[in-house]
């Protein structure tokens, strides 16, 4: 069978491996759509993971439908539609340092079981609809991270695909205001297409004073005044100048999920911080999200389907993983296998 590798550092090929046998509790997933991330142009560019650095193979963000069934396993039947968790597999994390990728056109569930290594879903969801099951479950787990209530105000830096899922998430919630900031004029466009309430252009508007008008201001608290009501902040963007407008509007009591990866340290004064009695979490994976937000993606699938920019077939993989590494040329790309 054809899988897609990290073959050396800045290098990728389409390279024929051998197709994987199936043995009694097992299952055979024939690959049909996986999503690229920013971290394969990661594993690209330093030549993969160790212990397999030259030999990667890519693809966590798989979706397909089952080739073959072990005679042990029970639940699943030839032809389901399914997504997997990357990290439950017994071989290394899917696309990601394991020894299986989802940009193959099979990969073998090992002592397969529902709702811990795969789960199906409708025959109506576009294959390329549920290969965002995994990074919206990185999304769902940042939302998490931030212990939502319904009604509250919340602000969402960055609308790439995981904030874009964050805003989704957050609204699903029964968030009553949610606020997307970005830069790129077409990003925020899609942002209130998939639900946000406003948006703002950061490079155009100040986001303090922006998010007083849209959410209000919050009460005075140990000399805190003229902070916007904003009860949650949830930085998808990556950027210190984020952190910094962050920590220099949060209200008291305000929570802010952190789930980019920051390329360079942040500075934080403390002192002045303090009498916010902000909470600050880190969100990184889906410790549980995985098939938490199966749910979500399966009744608000149109919703989803908008995040995804560009649909390129498997024989233009290549193009795709350059598409995805190239800054402001695509928001998601999906590779669809036949």
């Amino acid at each position: 069978m054809k899988t897609v590798m990290v073959t050396g550092p800045g290098q990728t090929a389409i390279v024929e491996v051998p197709r994987p046998e199936i043995g009694p509790a097992d299952v055979l997933v024939r690959m049909r759509a996986s999503g690229i991330c920013g971290s394969d142009s990661l594993y690209i560019s330093v030549g993969g993971i160790p212990p397999r650095q030259g030999a990667t193979p890519l693809g966590h963000e798989p979706a397909g439908e089952i080739a073959e069934v072990g005679a042990d396993v029970t639940g699943l039947t030839v032809g389901d539609h399914v997504v997997l968790n990357p990290m439950a597999a017994e071989d290394g994390i899917i696309g990601s340092g394991g020894a299986q990728g989802g940009l193959s056109e099979y990969v073998l569930i090992r002592g397969a079981q529902i709702g811990k290594h795969l789960l199906t879903v409708p025959d109506h969801i576009p294959f390329e609809v549920a290969a965002l099951n995994e990074p919206m479950a990185v999304a769902t787990h940042a939302v998490n991270r931030l212990e939502p209530k319904p009604g509250q105000k919340a602000v969402v830096f960055g609308a790439g695909p995981i904030g874009l899922g964050a805003a989704i998430g957050l609204k699903l919630r029964g968030a009553a205001h949610v606020t997307v900031v970005d830069v790129v004029p077409n990003r925020l466009a899609k942002a209130l297409k998939v639900g946000a309430d406003a948006v703002i252009d950061s490079s155009q508007e100040d986001v303090a004073t922006r998010l007083l008008e849209l959410h209000g201001e919050a009460p005075r608290y140990f000399g805190r005044h003229g902070k916007p009501a904003t009860d949650l902040y949830l930085d998808a963007a990556g950027a210190t100048a984020v952190i910094d407008t962050i920590l220099a509007t949060a209200k008291h009591g305000a929570r802010l999920s952190i789930v980019a990866v920051h390329k360079k340290p942040v500075s934080v004064d403390f002192g002045p911080l303090l009498t916010s009695e902000l909470t600050i979490a880190l969100a990184m994976g889906y410790p549980t999200e995985i098939f938490e937000v199966t749910k979500d993606l399966i009744e608000h699938w149109e919703k989803y389907a908008l995040i995804i920019s560009d649909v390129l077939p498997y024989d233009q993989v290549e193009k795709a993983l350059t598409l995805a590494a190239t800054p402001g040329a695509a928001d998601k790309v999906v590779v669809t296998i036949p």
